[in-house]
């Protein structure tokens, strides 16, 4: 089966809900100038990360979603949440990177250089989703890691870095990814047979000799 090539985009409404999301983002961006710079610093990065769904025009429920991760992550870390609930940053690392895993993957499908779900209907098809899935969300946590060794190492101290830590984070961003990939490929299904059952259904044409046949028994 031929993959479906990256839809032309439609001309983009003026609101989405998501974008409710953003200005949240904003609003966050200047409430963080009331902490310190690493804060703010944190809070730019993620407003650039919630205009990504935006641009690709990904599925409006998975944008919510994606962005509000994004913010309680951040947030997460600015008011020490993770430091009073020890289980915290395991389950904001599986959640928000199996939401950005998924964000990545269409990402991906746009630039014309993976399958969209939608077109995966092989088993080894649907199991390449799934794997580019988990590749894109351990290389973007494997950066993120990074990230928070340079900025414990050149910016603050404070930011908490330890390979026990590391190591339980990438552990929850590889199983968060696949759980994004194995939702892929369940939509991705969902809407091909949607599409499929809407399609109208053409009755075969009859020959010059049938429709004799019939007008002359």
């Amino acid at each position: 089966m031929q993959p479906t090539p990256p839809p032309a985009l439609a001309p983009q409404p003026r609101w989405v809900p998501a974008d409710a999301v953003r200005v949240a983002g904003v609003l966050s961006v200047l409430v963080a100038l009331t902490f310190d710079a690493v804060a703010v610093a944190l809070m730019l990065l993620v407003l650039g990360g919630l205009v990504v769904p935006r641009v690709l025009r990904v599925p409006g429920p998975l944008d919510v979603a994606y962005g509000a991760g994004l913010l309680v992550a951040a947030w997460s870390g600015i008011l020490d949440v993770y430091e009073a609930i020890a289980w915290w940053d395991l389950v904001v690392h599986l959640v928000v990177t199996g939401l950005v895993a998924a964000v990545a993957y269409l990402a991906v499908v746009r630039l014309g250089a993976a399958l969209h779900p939608r077109d995966a209907t092989t088993r080894g098809q649907r199991a390449g989703v799934v794997l580019l899935t988990v590749g894109l969300g351990l290389a973007l946590g494997v950066q993120w890691e990074i990230s928070e060794w340079l900025g414990h190492t050149y910016l603050d101290e404070s930011i908490y870095v330890s390979e026990a830590d590391t190591i339980g984070d990438l552990v929850a961003d590889g199983l968060g990814s696949v759980l994004a990939g194995v939702v892929l490929v369940r939509r991705g299904a969902a809407s091909s047979a949607s599409a499929t059952s809407e399609r109208p259904s053409r009755s075969p044409a009859r020959s010059p000799g049938t429709a004799r046949s019939n007008r002359n028994p």
